[in-house]
């Protein structure tokens, strides 16, 4: 018994040590700037406030406040601390805390990254950061390898349990310690990369997109055909997946959009931060909502049809049954080129569909997007996502899919799926987009949730 104790304790450590010998190692940094999000999952409103460290005057951060269900991002910094008060409720008046007053609790920037604060029930704050995930990493690692090493122990019948279930016990605590602290150097490394990856992708934003000679990007696979029509893989992560289709709609289809879209035609808008909408610089184009008449789609109406085969194709690479009952109207979108001289094109700057914080997903949020190109212009119009590196130039009749949610964790994806329309600089880019949500049905259509993705009637009564 004493060798397979001995066997055990000395097998363990080696495989561990084989295993972070494998983790990348990492880059010392000194920056004490770091970037918080909160989620408020307390089921009250509630607001942020810096505590200024000498004089403990309290600066209100959160403008606006934050709802339930919604998460706010915060930038600062290393051993500032902040506090988080719960607001009365705008029905009643009052706070939910013992005689009605409002409940308050306290948290301090850390030196870890990825820190993200959840406010629970009871206005309690719970910090989660890459070194919390590290050791939950290397717990359950570890509970793994202690479960088969039980069964084996257990074989011999001979056995001290008492001092094998000891010796073990040692030996996980001592091996937690070190592949939890690896893991987290692990976390630093890949952040520290990402964080490059984002700031080179930024800087070669506009540069792309004002070289109309760029090549679109090589897809990862090709040669996979969805009825009939060719599908090129661009990328294909859990939470962050973007094809091509080629041929998707029809010269038919498109021509039915427009005709719809053309007496709706107005300004297009972005969210306000506040669960509205609002117009920004930062979006140059005309758009129309489009109402997909579905009693008609047995009769052969266009966009009926077009729409049906939007959903048919979400369908096939996700795996979440996704009906058309209370989801957005297609959505016709045009861009104008003006020429090279133009100050101001047609165009949408860097944004997300929906959220892509790496965050939990969100019921009733959109998850997946498919744009459709009906004109494409001469120079100009490309599809860029700057932290994928993958650039697609507008190919008409073709579409653009991409999700952004894994479907087993429903986690959201982290950035990779933000894209930017480039300029239309001569022509003109007429799209048809549709954004796909998940858990949206006829009582809770896409118009019940604001634009942080909370119902609206939850943010009346909080």
């Amino acid at each position: 018994m004493n060798h397979r104790i001995n066997l055990l304790a000395s097998a363990i450590p080696l495989l561990l040590l084989l295993l972070l010998t494998l983790l990348p190692q990492p880059t010392t940094a000194v920056d004490t700037a770091r970037s918080i999000q909160i989620m408020n999952e307390s089921g009250r409103r509630t607001e942020v406030h810096w505590v200024h460290p000498q004089t403990g005057e309290m600066v209100l951060q959160s403008t606006p406040d934050i709802l339930h269900g919604a998460s706010f991002a915060l930038n600062s910094y290393v051993g500032h601390t902040f506090e988080v008060r719960e607001l009365a409720a705008k029905k009643t008046g009052v706070c939910a805390g013992e005689d009605e007053t409002c409940r308050v609790d306290h948290f301090t920037v850390n030196s870890n990254v990825d820190q993200v604060l959840f406010i629970r029930e009871g206005i309690t704050v719970e910090h989660s950061d890459s070194k919390t995930i590290a050791l939950k990493s290397a717990s359950k690692l570890l509970d793994d390898c202690k479960s088969i090493a039980k069964r084996q122990l257990s074989k011999n019948e001979n056995a001290d349990v008492d001092a094998a279930a000891s010796i073990l016990e040692e030996l996980t605590v001592c091996v937690q310690k070190g592949i939890a602290k690896e893991i987290e150097m692990a976390n630093d490394e890949i952040t520290f990369q990402a964080e490059i990856r984002k700031k080179m992708a930024d800087s070669w934003e506009n540069y792309t997109c004002a070289d109309d000679a760029v090549n679109a990007t090589e897809p990862k696979k090709e040669g996979a055909n969805w009825r009939g029509r060719k599908v090129s893989v661009m990328i294909d992560r859990p939470a962050s997946k973007i094809h091509t289709i080629q041929n998707f709609l029809s010269p038919d289809e498109c021509r039915a959009v427009e005709e719809a879209a053309a007496p709706l035609l107005h300004d297009a808008t972005v969210a306000d931060g506040s669960g509205g909408s609002k117009l920004s610089e930062s979006r140059k184009a005309q758009q129309a909502g489009i109402k997909v008449h579905w009693e008609k789609e047995e009769e052969g109406d266009l966009i009926a049809r077009l729409s049906r085969r939007v959903y048919d194709y979400v369908n096939h690479v996700l795996p979440f049954d996704i009906r058309e009952n209370g989801q957005e109207d297609l959505m016709s979108i045009q861009y104008f080129g003006r020429g090279p001289d133009d100050e101001t094109p047609d165009r949408y700057m860097p944004h997300c569909d929906g959220d892509c914080t790496g965050l939990d997903f969100k019921p009733g949020n959109r998850m997946a997007t498919i744009v459709m190109y009906c004109d494409v212009p001469e120079v100009g119009g490309a599809t860029r996502f700057r932290n994928s590196n993958i650039h697609i130039r507008p190919k008409k009749y073709a579409a653009t899919f991409f999700s952004y949610i894994d479907p087993v964790s429903m986690k959201m994806d982290n950035q990779f799926t933000e894209h930017s329309g480039c300029p239309v600089v001569e022509g003109e880019k007429k799209i048809v987009t549709q954004w796909v949500r998940l858990g949206v049905d006829d009582r809770n259509p896409w118009n019940s949730f604001n634009t942080l993705g909370i119902k609206y009637s939850d943010a009346a009564n909080q």
